[in-house]
């Protein structure tokens, strides 16, 4: 009678062996999973910053520039209306052919003229407003190069200086620049405190940043407080019914309607029937405030139903009225998980690109917004436009854009973690 007994003991065993290893194996796919995911990740990050390096980096050419008094301010008064309408174009191409004396040809001329960027003659217009005292003098100045231009410095750099078809005479010149000293790079402020722009040495994202931050404040302001409240209402006083029901399932499906829906909403409804500006930051937060506005109601009823039955009935027992209850008790109680999910709608809405190139926010904007109401661009449809650039210095610009809008969602969700982090209370 033991024999059965000492078989089917060791079928168990060979049993939980199988078992522990089959848990083995599916710890280890898993691991390899995230493995996996992290090294696609880690490839694309990298790749982006790579990418985006030339962005961050101005090539500047050193010119032998002649204020002369005659062509800048003939009549001696300093006056900047005067100062402001001077060839300073001019000014620069007679500064090259002083530079490069052997360059006789029109065609030549027009090659050589490209070396310095077309918004050089505003940086020496401000220079010039800046400092009078130029005037009459022959300094060295350091203007932008062109996209051209830095592009074939790049590859003088790498020691590439194998000369191309249309680029033997600019390959030349930039070398000559670089023996005499007068080329060198600098960190790219301008991409960083400037607008768009035609000319990808010009370009830069603060018009798209302030566009981007003008946008998310109408968004938050329109909304958090219908969010909150509607949360606050759906969980604390509406009757249990059919028409709450059908609310909560119409809430729950409008968070997962694609976003370019509501683009088509905010066409028809804020563009063509109420007649506000197109491309503004007003209208394209009142887009991505209907976006975003369900998933607030979704995070803010969790976090309403997180919060122990025990605090409410607490209250009412000392005489608290409901109202009492939900703002001073459940509200506050339940504030962390509200923001932890105002914010990760936020950083959706921050990404998104489709509904607002429905509202014409794709317009090309060079000045820097002031106003809700003014024309503006945002960081994605910034991208999205630099994407579509023929130029090749755009396609840096793009990465480079791309490394911005990936630090605010990081950083976004990181201070959604803080906030949860810091005032969460577990019960």
């Amino acid at each position: 009678m033991s024999q059965p007994r000492k078989v089917s003991t060791e079928k168990a065993a060979e049993r939980l062996k199988r078992r522990r290893r089959a848990e083995a194996r599916f710890r280890i796919y898993g691991l390899l999973a995230v493995a996996i995911a992290l090294g696609f990740l880690a490839i694309l990050i990298c790749s982006v910053v790579i990418n985006s390096i030339p962005a961050f980096t101005q090539t500047m050419v050193g010119l032998e520039i002649d204020f002369d008094a005659e062509s800048i301010d003939p009549s001696g008064t300093n006056d900047p209306a005067v100062l402001s309408k001077a060839d300073y174009s001019g000014i620069i191409k007679a500064a090259l052919r002083t530079t490069f004396p052997e360059v006789t040809g029109r065609k030549e001329k027009r090659a050589l003229y490209s070396l310095i960027s077309n918004g050089a003659q505003y940086n020496l217009a401000n220079t010039v407003a800046g400092n009078p005292s130029m005037i009459g003098t022959k300094q060295k100045i350091w203007l932008p190069a062109s996209d051209k231009a830095d592009q074939l410095y790049s590859r003088i750099e790498h020691g590439d200086t194998t000369a191309r078809p249309g680029d033997e005479a600019p390959l030349a010149w930039l070398t000559s620049l670089v023996t005499k000293g007068d080329i060198k790079t600098r960190f790219n402020t301008t991409f960083f405190t400037s607008g768009d722009s035609r000319e990808p040495e010009q370009a830069g994202i603060l018009g798209a940043i302030v566009g981007t931050g003008l946008t998310l404040l109408v968004t938050f302001f329109c909304s958090f407080p219908l969010g909150v409240l509607a949360a606050l209402y759906l969980e604390e006083f509406a009757p249990k019914s059919r028409w709450t029901d059908l609310i909560e399932v119409n809430i729950n499906n409008l968070a997962a309607v694609p976003s370019i829906i509501f683009g088509l909403l905010g066409l028809a409804v804020f563009l063509n029937f109420f007649g506000m500006p197109r491309s503004a930051p007003l209208v394209g937060g009142l887009v991505l405030s209907l976006m975003t506005l369900p998933t607030i109601i979704i995070a803010a009823r969790a976090a309403l139903k997180a919060v122990p039955p025990s605090i409410r009935e607490a209250a009412m027992a000392i005489g608290a009225s409901p109202l009492q209850v939900a703002a001073h008790h459940t509200l506050p109680l339940a504030a962390p998980g509200i923001l932890t999910g105002t914010i990760i709608g936020m950083a959706g809405a921050l990404g998104e690109t489709a509904p607002l190139l429905m509202i014409g926010m794709v317009a090309f904007i060079v000045d820097i917004p002031s106003s809700v109401t003014d024309p503006a661009a945002v960081l994605p449809v910034q991208i999205y436009l630099w994407a579509d650039s023929p130029e090749r210095g755009f396609a840096a610009k793009t990465n480079a854009a791309i490394l911005v809008l990936l630090v605010f969602l990081i950083l976004m969700n990181l201070l959604a973690v803080l906030l949860r982090k810091r005032f969460e209370r577990r019960w």
